[in-house]
């Protein structure tokens, strides 16, 4: 099935993916330092005189310092790049996704915001905007008070006192790592091609490149936008913010194929202990959870 849609598309492809349908529960489905080697050698499955590559993407991001370190190899070696999403593709995947020319979606695509996780003090991870936009309301709502000469209030203390200023910090970097990202990729890559406004038919100066890139990037970033880490963001609301989407319908040899490898994934993820996947036409490896023996740590 993959070899249809490389052959329908006239180039190499492979693919990441993640099982975000029926993870296991022990598996860790991220983008991490375990697909570092298994990565480059699905790399190295594909012959060293193609320049261009399709990556058909699922997963429910990860490490986003991770994924520049990807894109930092895709582009030392491939000229043209485009990323094939069927599914969900968020948070540290958008970011991966957006280094890319070209991004397809299929009509039942998701692409995520950006906004980054940070560990807490318990060491669960939370969104790192949901704590910056807290900060920003507490500062707001303290500052009104001032100018009627009240007290702050007085949960609004409470909580000031029980921030960790470590964990603000990093709330702050890894959110502006992710904009800076997200800006460079699209002005270096996504928006290579684009020449000419649509509009007015003048070209299209590397200045407003950078700031129609920083404006999309910032956007992504903005929890007050899209409240919620795991928002869906459709291909429509992708093109609102000023994206451009390839439609795979506008080609049916492609699309069919790129439904009929969908639905045959689906059918594994939902009935194996599959929890990730790396693929092209001439390499496969399958990460799994290993159901133990019946008679596992018992002595004969």
């Amino acid at each position: 099935l993959l070899k249809d849609i490389e052959q329908i598309r006239n180039r190499p492809i492979i693919a990441y993916i993640a099982n975000i349908i029926a993870p296991p529960v022990s598996a860790n489905i991220s983008i991490d330092n375990s697909d570092d080697f298994v990565f480059e050698e699905l790399l190295r499955s594909i012959p060293a005189d193609k320049k261009n590559l399709d990556i058909l993407l699922v997963t429910p991001g990860g490490s986003a310092e991770k994924v520049a370190r990807f894109v930092n190899i895709l582009r030392n070696r491939f000229e043209n790049i485009a990323f094939i999403l069927p599914y969900l593709c968020q948070s540290a995947g958008t970011i991966f996704c957006l280094s890319g020319d070209e991004l397809v979606m299929s009509e039942g695509a998701c692409i995520g915001p950006i906004d980054p996780q940070v560990p807490g003090r318990d060491g669960r991870y939370v969104p790192a905007q949901s704590i910056l936009t807290l900060l920003e309301k507490i500062q707001s709502d303290g500052a009104a008070m001032q100018a009627q000469g009240l007290p702050p209030n007085w949960t609004d203390v409470q909580l000031i006192l029980n921030m960790d200023p470590k964990e603000v910090g990093n709330a702050h970097n890894a959110s502006n790592f992710s904009i800076e990202l997200v800006t460079e990729y699209l002005k270096n890559y996504k928006f290579q091609g684009w020449k000419t406004h649509s509009s007015s038919g003048l070209p299209v100066t590397e200045d407003q490149k950078q700031q129609r890139a920083k404006e999309i990037a910032a956007a992504l970033c903005d929890h007050k936008r899209w409240l919620s880490h795991s928002r869906e963001i459709t291909r429509a609301m992708a093109k609102d913010l000023g994206l451009r989407i390839t439609h795979p319908e506008d080609d049916p040899a492609f699309d069919r194929s790129l439904r009929r490898f969908w639905a045959a994934t689906l059918f594994l993820l939902e009935r194996t202990s599959i929890f990730k996947l790396y693929l092209s036409s001439s390499y496969t490896t399958v990460r799994s959870i290993m159901p133990q023996s019946p008679n596992s740590g018992v002595k004969k």
